[in-house]
């Protein structure tokens, strides 16, 4: 594993030690490769909704659309249950 070292306001220490102590986080570098993680993991969904928007339409998102979309979510939590 890599090592970085980083420099911080105190302020900003501050606040990373108190998310560490308060969120039961080890090491504040625990939690700052939490956050590096949830950025690599809204940076992707950014990707994938930049590539929905740039793509056509396969369907119409209306009524009908989203009455299947619940039909379908009901018909597989049902299926998970039974098994």
């Amino acid at each position: 594993m890599g090592t970085m070292n980083i420099s911080l306001p105190d302020t900003l220490k501050s606040f990373v030690d108190e998310q560490v102590s308060q969120r039961g986080y080890g090491t504040s570098s625990e939690y700052v490769r939490e956050l590096i993680r949830k950025d690599q993991d809204r940076l992707q969904l950014r990707g994938l909704l930049m590539a929905g928007v740039a793509s056509s339409p396969a369907a119409p998102a209306d009524d009908r659309y989203f009455a299947g979309l619940r039909d379908r979510v009901r018909k597989s939590a049902k299926a998970d249950a039974q098994r």
